[in-house]
């Protein structure tokens, strides 16, 4: 379970449960497990105002460069 944190204020934006290695470039919706994160139209950001990504309906698109993540990888079967 990965905890995605913002990258400006270090606040909670969700628990999410990544399957595999690499690169988060979207987060599905159904592997959210609890979610902090405030909604403006189609934009998820953090209490801040940071913009961490885009909705796209099944997932969310995240940007690169605005969260960080910190826990443990799924692995793959």
């Amino acid at each position: 379970m990965l905890t995605i944190k913002c990258a400006k204020c270090k606040a909670k934006i969700f628990k999410y449960k990544k399957i595999g290695k690499g690169r988060i470039l979207r987060c599905w919706k159904d592997r959210i497990s609890e979610d902090y994160s405030q909604k403006d139209g189609n934009l998820i950001k953090c209490v801040c105002g940071a913009v961490i990504g885009i909705d796209e309906g099944l997932y969310i698109k995240m940007k690169q460069g605005s969260f960080t993540a910190s826990g443990t990888y799924s692995i793959k079967l």
